[in-house]
């Protein structure tokens, strides 16, 4: 049976942008949590490396943002990257007094800092190797003794609510239909203000560093309500993730190269001064693509990253995440290298907003890894990540805060038709379209690009929808199913995108135009139904 809920502002998502602002707004009005799995299981939980932010005071916020400015491929917007770097300290600060506990330097009391490729300074706090842990269980756990918040577990978000706005002649989001995988219904969750905090969309690849929960979601459903989206052609592969059967997603820390380890040939040689001056401290999107470009030319299954030339008490103190995991699989890395592969990380670009992540449509906010900020441009550096999601989730709590007062609650939406639903044996078919459009994806789509390809993969992914049009339109709806969607509409997206790139710039390289444009610009896709436009509401 389908239940109806109410709330002041609903989030979806329950990483490190989405816990930060409903703990930033429980003190203006009732707030929703939703997440698609356990509270637990998203990408902020798996995330090792730190958070960048000037607290030394050797740095400064001129070469912070001209690090970032450097790292990204000439399309970060220069706005963006000061206000989120002019916001790190406060960020910081916020994390400490919810609890984090930051790993500190010797008997001084000051913290440690490590430095992570594309950084000239060490500037990344961190919580040993396992810092989206220490920051994600603290919000957690200040999520759940909060009485003003209530967490809605193992609850897919299918589509948004849109009604019209009495105020202006605009549509408003007012709410979300979601499925509880729980009691297999969907029901409907209504607020005065949606935030879509949902993460990226690095699940429409084939290898990723993260658990495969990434599939775009917010992205999909934003631009099915008419929100631009902006660069989704750009994805950071994460340059050094666990290779091995049986470890599916276990990225390998970049702190690593910062502290020291080497990148190796299958002969033991090393290979990345070939590539850039800076070595393994290259920003990541060099990284990844020179053991991309290496991986093909030799013809082998994976490369190396070897930190065994430290002293064992080193690594240990440093990396004992990354040691234990690997010891389950027989490595031992304080004696031997770590075979690794480039994985799809981070998405670069999504649902466009302003500074105070506002969408196109009205009481509709976007934070986090679903959003297009204008921070990262072509390559999402190294710890820059997590430090947006606490920056823009604060900057949009603020704004929320300020108008909640002034927008209307909605008008009931009516539940979720079920009536039209069929039984089906489909659950294979479904299976196995997920596995072939994460592997064309990553054939055609990934980190070196022809126009060849993207136009097979346009081809690919035409088919795919058509077919889940026709046999899944009147489909009992299923969390695979919806992540399937999903990932269909992500995967156009990034296609159409790429297609209209004609350049090589930040991670992904095109064979047809291996050149760099001398102007940068953003791909910016409208819907058809974009959201700024004006409606008529008919009141007959």
């Amino acid at each position: 049976m389908s239940n109806h809920f109410s709330s002041d502002i609903l989030v979806i998502g329950s990483g490190a942008a989405g816990l930060t602002l409903a703990l930033q707004l429980a003190r203006h009005g009732r707030v929703h949590v939703l997440s698609k799995n356990a509270v637990n299981e998203g990408s902020t939980w798996f995330a090792q490396g730190g958070i960048a932010a000037v607290l030394d005071d050797d740095d400064s916020i001129e070469a912070h943002v001209s690090d970032t400015l450097n790292a990204g491929g000439g399309l970060c917007h220069e706005d963006a990257v000061r206000f989120t770097v002019e916001r790190s300290k406060g960020a910081i600060r916020w994390l400490i007094d919810q609890g984090v506990n930051f790993t500190r330097e010797g008997s001084n009391g000051g913290y440690h800092l490590t430095q992570e490729g594309g950084h000239s300074h060490r500037r990344i706090i961190h919580s040993a190797d396992a810092n989206g842990e220490a920051v994600h269980s603290t919000l957690i756990d200040r999520v759940r003794a909060e009485p003003n918040i209530e967490l809605f577990e193992d609850h897919v978000a299918l589509n948004l609510i849109t009604q019209a706005d009495k105020g202006s002649p605009k549509l408003r989001c007012t709410g979300a239909y979601a499925l509880n995988r729980r009691d297999d219904h969907v029901h409907v969750f209504q607020s005065r203000v949606v935030v879509l905090a949902t993460g990226g969309a690095s699940k429409v690849y084939l290898y990723t560093s993260n658990p495969d929960s990434a599939s775009g979601d917010g992205i999909a459903m934003a631009w099915r309500a008419g929100c631009r989206v902006a660069n989704m052609e750009f994805n950071q592969f994460h340059p050094t993730c666990l290779y091995h059967p049986r470890a599916k997603t276990f990225l390998i820390t970049e702190a690593l190269r910062g502290e020291g380890a080497y990148l190796r040939l299958p002969s033991g040689e090393r290979f990345m001064t070939r590539f850039d001056e800076r070595a393994e401290l290259a920003p990541r999107d060099i990284v990844a693509r020179a053991i991309d470009h290496e991986m093909k030319r030799l013809g082998c299954d994976c490369l190396y990253l070897d930190i065994s030339h430290k002293p064992a008490e080193f690594i240990s103190e440093h990396f004992p995440t990354v040691k234990a995991r690997c010891l389950e699989f027989g490595i031992d890395i304080t004696k031997e290298p770590i075979p690794v592969v480039p994985a799809a990380h981070y998405t670069c670009g999504g649902i466009m907003v302003d500074h105070h992540g506002q969408t196109d449509l009205l009481n509709l906010y976007a934070i986090g890894e679903t959003s297009f900020t204008g921070l990262h441009g072509a390559n999402r550096m190294a710890s820059n990540s997590l430090l947006e999601c606490i920056v823009y989730a604060q900057s949009a709590a603020e704004h929320i805060g300020e108008n909640l007062p002034r927008i209307d609650a909605p008008e009931v939406s009516p539940a979720w038709d079920e009536s039209r639903v069929t039984n089906s044996d489909e659950d294979v078919i479904i299976s196995h379209n997920w596995d072939e459009l994460r592997r064309f994806m990553w054939d055609y789509v990934g980190i070196v690009r022809t126009q060849k390809r993207l136009q097979r993969a346009t081809h690919r992914i035409k088919l795919l929808q058509r077919e889940i049009a026709e046999y899944y339109s009147n489909y009992k709806v299923s969390s695979d199913l919806i992540e399937l969607r999903n990932l269909a509409m992500v995967a156009e997206l990034i296609i159409r995108s790429a297609s209209a790139r004609r350049e090589s710039r930040g991670l992904h390289f095109s064979l047809d135009y291996p050149e760099r444009s001398p102007i940068a610009r953003d791909t910016i896709l409208v819907p058809m139904n974009y959201a700024g436009q004006n409606v008529i509401v008919n009141k007959e």
